[in-house]
This record gives structure tokens, C-alpha cells and sequence, in this order.
């Protein structure tokens, strides 16, 4: 906020135009950079949890805002009203409530009167609103006044920047100062989202505190038009189109300020209203009855009906530590999205993706707090790994205790690797913070597979006494697989306080029918890390097999990883460079569409002493979508999984993998039968399944600094008899 403070300061003391030129030569190389995510970010379309849809059966919804920003913007707002009004649409106009231009009364209600809407629109439109905590206080109780005064329920800020804590001091239902993406504003972090959502007040004494978020969806005009001096209302369009598609809230905010109406002087500061117009046209005509047409009131009310509230007597202040990336950790997205979704105040430590990525964002209701950089290229060794995870140790530990100073959390959920980063949480804990461990792998067994080829040596027994040590540090242990729970309690001596919460597949993610290919290729997909226990040279030497057989064959690798350099050069040994293809990891939200235009999913684990207790979302995330899936014999996919729903090949036998691969490729109906049951299974033991469980945990532990011990496994893939156990079939 310094900066803003600095800018808004000298903002006065320069011309217009000298403004102007300086965003436009900033803004054209941020155009070029976010390229990938502006103006639409393919990470945004995913609903809400529980999310219904929209009322009427509507396919998406369209809502108009107007923020009118000095008195040309004033002068306009009647005649901009009564345009609209020809052409079937009502609006939310945004007034100043303070200053020169404050709205007269007259104008305010006559727009009531006609079924439009009425909001406040800062305090002074200074970017001062947040200038400090205290200060916001005082001019929120000035803004409720005129909230009151003009019996208005929603509020935008000024510059679009935001402390959306803050705003529950406001008397509002929903505020509008977030949008999906927008790298062109001072406050650049956005919701990453196209659908409203819920903002719980933290230490709320009622189940309902707190307001519904209306991020803007389609760019500002202002943006468009007199920044990025676009001459046609092509991009809204576009923009409108997908969100159509994906069923989300298009939201556009227009200041009649820089409309230049019919018989008006053009000027630098105005761009024509047809451009305007053009859109609602574009609505009209071509989406019809598609669109429900609302007001932001209507739009939170929806909202407001539909919202998982949280059955705890207040929302809980909750931090997720993991030292992964936030959007590539379906574990952790999957544990935040379900809290925030039933009101609590949920925030995330993660690592950043890329420089570009904003160190602090809102995603789906969940605050996401980028700590460090990823640091894949520096794990080759131990110590490689071990300094940028005591580094982001460190780094975490200092958040915690600078946040939890005037804001204590009720819970941490720390997620290994490694578990030391429990020890981030020691001073919070003493202050009665509950903690909670969730060992995705164990280290012993992973740092063996990783960087010893899966032999055990002297730091396994240094990595045992750190594992008990991080296992005291915590309330509750959470361990991703049964077979793993067994082995940590026993070592640990944590036995009661160990639950089993396996990565169930989120059916709203992953889902049959998400398959767009239509050419004739054969595509052979693993997504995942690319570390030696997960046998990926040995898919590359049965794909030399299964290529001879099947021309048109290709395997593709999403992920990154320590072995990476060595594949890409076996790839290049075995002459199969144009067929095998390597790609950069790619989010949840996006990996599922990439994995369901694949003919078939291979998961070719090692049976080491990691890789054959390490369960494979992958192998389940297949399974959902519909796609044959061919998988290592080891010990935990045989005690979760059989014959009927996967094709299992030997373990280490690259001829047996090839095999695998061939029969699921040729046998149409063997595998139409298999892909059937898998549907079936992944339908029984999904997210859905075992939410409600997840968030009973959370209560218990903060509530009794303990937990029942939970750990109920998967439906049988053959429901009258148990999952096959090491059978060998």
C-alpha cells in the first residue's frame, strides 16, 4: 500500500496526457506478459462449491455497473439510464458519496423509481480509503451513513483497491472491488474467478456475517478504450462468449464519466458509446433467454441462498502451510476451497509458479500468500532441497507470527514435504493455535526414492527421529493412505490421533465428458512429478514397443521433476523424439481437460520402498474422466484397486508395461467394460464423499485439540467383496 500512497500523492501534479502516456507504455508490456491469462484466464471458469446455478434455469449471468467519477459523469447518468431502458436492461450506478460530485438526491431517486440500482462508490475517490486500519474505521461509519441514507446495499472502492477484510465494517451485501484478472489496475492480484462468492467476517457471531463478492469479468472501458485504445468492443464480446460458455457472471462496469454520447464532441478522454451499446446488443440478440439479466443486489441475494454456510457457531480463521504450488496441489486446493465454501476465513502459504504470479491473490474465497519461488531446479541433492524448504520455513514462520500478533488463527494445517515445516507453527501453538499435520509421503521412504534409487541408508534413521520430533509438534496427524497410517503410527507413536484422508478426486474437476479431441491420434498420457520411483524409463522402453505396433502413438509427460534431463535424453536415445513429447506441469483446473483427451493413462511406479505404498491420484483422477487406465501391480494400488477397474502390468518389467499398453489400446471391449466399472467406483469414493468428514475433523481438533480417529477406506470396486490385497491378480 506504500506505493499506492506514494502515487496517489504526485497523482494531482501531473497532466492528464503525461498520466496517460506513462500507463500506456507500462500497460503494452503488460499486455505481452500476461498474455496467457488477460483477458481471459483459462484458471477461472470452475464453480464455486455447490454452486446450483443460476435461477431460472439461466445459462449465465450478465450484470451492469456504472461508477460515475466527477460531474461529466453526473451530467450523463439519465441519459445513459434511459438508453439502457430502450434496450431492455436495468444497471447499479456507483455514486461518490463525498465531495464535489456527490449524487443529488433527484437523480438517485428517480433511478430507484425505475427499477435501477444504487451504490457508494468509495468515500473520496482519493486511494486513500486504506491508508490505515484506524482511519478506515472512521470513514467506513461515514460511508454506512450514506449507505443508510440512500437504502443502498453495495459498495465498490475507488482504483479497485481493496482490503476485503476491512469491508466488513461496512453495512453492505456485496462489494465489487475484485475482478477475475486484470493486470492494468494498482492493485493487480485477482480472484482468479468468474463466479461470485462469499466473504465470511472473521470472530462472526452469526452463521450469515459477512458479504457476497462481485468481481468485474469483462475489462473496465476504461481500460479498453482509452488505455489500451482498442477501437472496437471486440474483446468484450469474446470475453462475454466464454464466460457465456462456462456459465459464469459477466460483469461490466462502465463510467458514463468517458462515454461520449450520440451529438457529443469526441474527445482523447471519451470513446464512442456504440461501443457500448454494441454489447448489449451482442447480449440481446444473440444469447436471448441464456443470460439472467440482474441487478448486484439480485445477484447476492442468489448468492446468499445458495452459500454453504458454516455449521460452527463462527467462521474460523484458518492457514494452510504447504511448500508447493497453491493451484498445482489438488490436496490443498481441494482442503481450502471446501472451508472457504462454508464460511470460514481461510488463508495459504505457497510458492509462486511463475515471476509473474502476484505474491498475494483471492482465489475462490481463499486468500493465497505466495511466499517463495518454486525451486525445482535446485532439488538434485540433499541439501539442494533442504535450503529452500528451511528457507520458506523461515520465511512462514515470520508470517504466522506477524499475522496471528492482532489476528490469531484457530488452526494451522501444515502439509508435508517436509514435515519440519510443523515447526513454523511451535510459537502459535503455544498461544493455542491447534496444528495439524498432513503427511502427503513419508520422508524416510521419499528421500530414499529420490535422491538413493529407493536404498534405505544412515539419514533414513536421522529422518525417523525428525519425523517423531514433527509428529509431537502437532494436535493431529492426517496421512494420505491406510498403509502409510499404519507405518507412521507405529513409528511415531501417534496411534488415536491419525486419520486417513486419501487425495479422493473432486467430481466437479474431473467428470466423463470432457473430451474435445477429434483427430485420430493414439495419446498416451502421465501427468505428475518426474522423480525415479515413478518408473517413467521404463514407459519410455515399452513405448518403443507399443510405437512399432501403433504408429500414430504418442506419449506425453505434464510435470517436472529431477529426472527430466534423463528422460528428455533416453527419449532422444531410443529415436523417439517426435512422439514423445514433454510439457510443463499445468494446474488442477486445467490438467483434467488434458488428461481426458488422452486414449489411455499410465501410472508405472517402481514397487520400491516408496513407490509401492505411495497412492496415485492420477490413477482415480483417470477413472473419473473416463479414460483406461494401465498401472504397477505394487502393494497399495493392489489394496485399493483390481482387475475390473484397471489394467495392472508387473512392476519394473517394461515388456509386461508394453503389454499393459497394447492389450488396453486393442481389447475395445475389455476396455469399454473396465472404463464402465471405473466410472462406477470413482462415482462412490469421490471429494463429495468425504467432505463433510474433512470439515468435522477441522471442528474437533480446534474445538478438542483432538479428533476421533477417522479412516474409512474406498468402496470396493466390487461392493460384495473387499478390495483385492497383494492377490497377485
Amino acid at each position: 500500500m506504500f506505493l499506492h500512497r506514494c502515487y496517489y500523492a504526485v497523482k494531482p501534479l501531473l497532466p492528464w496526457r503525461l498520466r496517460m502516456a506513462l500507463r500506456r507504455n507500462a500497460a503494452s508490456g503488460l499486455r505481452r506478459r500476461f498474455a496467457a491469462t488477460w483477458p481471459i484466464d483459462p484458471g477461472s471458469p470452475r464453480p464455486p462449491v455447490g454452486w446450483p446455478g443460476w435461477p431460472h434455469d439461466r445459462r449465465f449471468a450478465f450484470v451492469i455497473t456504472h461508477d460515475v467519477e466527477g460531474p461529466a459523469g453526473l451530467a450523463k447518468c439519465r441519459a445513459l439510464a434511459e438508453l439502457e431502458m430502450r434496450l431492455g436492461f436495468r444497471s447499479c450506478f456507483n455514486f461518490v458519496p463525498e465531495g464535489a460530485y456527490a449524487a443529488p438526491k433527484e437523480l438517485r431517486v428517480w433511478l430507484l423509481a425505475n427499477g435501477f440500482e444504487v451504490g457508494v462508490h468509495d468515500l473520496h475517490h482519493d486511494g486513500k480509503l486504506f491508508t490505515s486500519r484506524r482511519g478506515f474505521s472512521a470513514k467506513a461509519a461515514r460511508i454506512n451513513h450514506r449507505l443508510r441514507d440512500w437504502g443502498a446495499t453495495g459498495f465498490r472502492a475507488g482504483f479497485m483497491l481493496r482490503r476485503l477484510e476491512w469491508l466488513h465494517d461496512l453495512a453492505i451485501s456485496w462489494d465489487s472491488s475484485t475482478f477475475d484478472t486484470d493486470p492494468f489496475e494498482p492493485q493487480s492480484e485477482g480472484a482468479g474467478t468468474i463466479f461470485p462468492f462469499w466473504i465470511p467476517a472473521p470472530g462472526a457471531k452469526r452463521e450469515l456475517d459477512g458479504y457476497v463478492e462481485l468481481p468485474y469479468t469483462l475489462p473496465q472501458d476504461s481500460t479498453l478504450f482509452l488505455l489500451l485504445q482498442e477501437a472496437s468492443p471486440a474483446i468484450w464480446l469474446r470475453k462475454l462468449d466464454w464466460i457465456a460458455e462456462h456459465g459464469g457472471m459477466a460483469l461490466v462496469n462502465v463510467h458514463p464519466d468517458y462515454l461520449c454520447l450520440e451529438g457529443e464532441p469526441a474527445s482523447a478522454r471519451t470513446y464512442p458509446v456504440a461501443c457500448y451499446t454494441s454489447l448489449l446488443a451482442h447480449v440481446r440478440d444473440r444469447h436471448g433467454d441464456q443470460a439472467w439479466h440482474a441487478l448486484p443486489r439480485e445477484v447476492a441475494a442468489h448468492v446468499n441462498t445458495i452459500a454453504p454456510r458454516p455449521p460452527c457457531a463462527r467462521p474460523r480463521r484458518i492457514c494452510l502451510l504447504t511448500q508447493s504450488c497453491y493451484e498445482q496441489d489438488n490436496r490443498v486446493l481441494r482442503y481450502a476451497e471446501s472451508l472457504a465454501a462454508r464460511g470460514d476465513w481461510v488463508e495459504v502459504l505457497a510458492l509462486r509458479r511463475h515471476q509473474s504470479d502476484p505474491v498475494s491473490t483471492t482465489l475462490s474465497g481463499v486468500k493465497v500468500h505466495r511466499l517463495d519461488d518454486r525451486f525445482v531446479k535446485n532439488e538434485r541433492s540433499p541439501l539442494g532441497h533442504l535450503r529452500p524448504a528451511l528457507r520458506f520455513l523461515w520465511r512462514a514462520a515470520l508470517w504466522l507470527a506477524a499475522e496471528s500478533a492482532h489476528r490469531p488463527f484457530d488452526l494451522v494445517h501444515v502439509h508435508n514435504m517436509p514435515d519440519f515445516l510443523v515447526l513454523a507453527t511451535r510459537l502459535l501453538r503455544r498461544r493455542g493455535t491447534r496444528v495439524i499435520l498432513d503427511i502427503h509421503d513419508l520422508t524416510p521412504e521419499f528421500y530414499a526414492a529420490k535422491f538413493r534409487d529407493g536404498r534405505p541408508g544412515f539419514s533414513g534413521s536421522l529422518l525417523q527421529l525428525l519425523e517423531r520430533a514433527s509428529a509431537a509438534a502437532a494436535d493431529h496427524i492426517i496421512v494420505s493412505n491406510h498403509l502409510w497410517r499404519d507405518k507412521y503410527a507405529a513409528r511415531t507413536g501417534t496411534a488415536g490421533r491419525c486419520s486417513v484422508f486419501l487425495n479422493h478426486v473432486d467430481s466437479r474437476v474431473h467428470r466423463p465428458g470432457l473430451r474435445r479431441r477429434t483427430d485420430h491420434r493414439t495419446v498416451i498420457l502421465f501427468p505428475g512429478s518426474l522423480h525415479w520411483h515413478q518408473g517413467l524409463d521404463l514407459a519410455l522402453l515399452a513405448f518403443r514397443e507399443v510405437s512399432a505396433e501403433i504408429p500414430d502413438a504418442e506419449l506425453h509427460f505434464y510435470g517436472d521433476g529431477s529426472m527430466k534431463p534423463a528422460l528428455v535424453a533416453l527419449a532422444a536415445e531410443l529415436d523417439c523424439r517426435g512422439i514423445v513429447r514433454f510439457h510443463d506441469p499445468v494446474p488442477v483446473r486445467d490438467i483434467a481437460e488434458v488428461m481426458a483427451g488422452a486414449d489411455l493413462g499410465i501410472v508405472p511406479k517402481r514397487a520400491d520402498t516408496f513407490g509401492n505404498e505411495a497412492y496415485s491420484t492420477k490413477i482415480m483422477e483417470f477413472m473419473a474422466l473416463g479414460v483406461p487406465v494401465v498401472v504397477a501391480g505394487t502393494l497399495i494400488d493392489r489394496h485399493y484397486f483390481d482387475d475390473s477397474v484397471v489394467r495392472f502390468f508387473q512392476p519394473g518389467d517394461a515388456g509386461s508395461l508394453a503389454r499393459a499398453m497394447l492389450d488396453a489400446l486393442r481389447d475395445t471391449e475389455g476396455t469399454r467394460t473396465r472404463v464402465a466399472k471405473a466410472l462406477e467406483y470413482a462415482a462412490r469414493n469421490n471429494w463429495e464423499s468425504r467432505e463433510a468428514d474433512y470439515l468435522r475433523l477441522i471442528d474437533d481438533v480446534i474445538r478438542d485439540g483432538s479428533a476421533r480417529e477417522t479412516g474409512v477406506k474406498p468402496t470396493s470396486p466390487h461392493p460384495a467383496t473387499p478390495p483385492a490385497k497383494g492377490s497377485g491378480r
